[in-house]
């Protein structure tokens, strides 16, 4: 009996010790097309759909219609559509300025 109550013990820390959270998954975020305007959807893998949920929607659309519009969008992709990735900012290539060096610089 102490036996059992040991591993059961053990199995419970170490599995508690691995929790999963969806932040472990994200991918780039996608833009789903819908008649109120786009919506921005974070979809966590490509594998299922259950964490798909809106991060930026349309005024006038309620949170649980972006989130569903984003699960479907997810599911599309996992049936091989191609996603429409939100467009991103390449900051390696911006310009800096030292403005010590410039006219008025300190």
């Amino acid at each position: 009996m102490f036996k059992k109550m040991a591993l059961v013990v053990a199995a419970v820390a170490t599995l508690s010790a691995c929790a999963i959270t969806p932040k472990d998954y994200e991918t780039t975020p996608v833009i789903a097309q819908s008649p109120l305007g786009p919506v921005i959807c974070q979809i966590y893998t490509h594998e299922q759909v259950t964490w798909d949920r809106s991060i930026r929607r349309p005024e006038k659309m309620d949170t649980e219609t972006a989130d569903n519009l984003c699960r479907q969008e997810g599911q599309r992709i996992l049936d091989g559509g191609e996603p429409n990735y939100v467009p991103t900012v390449d900051t390696t290539s911006a310009e800096v300025v030292d403005i010590s060096t410039t006219n008025g610089g300190l």
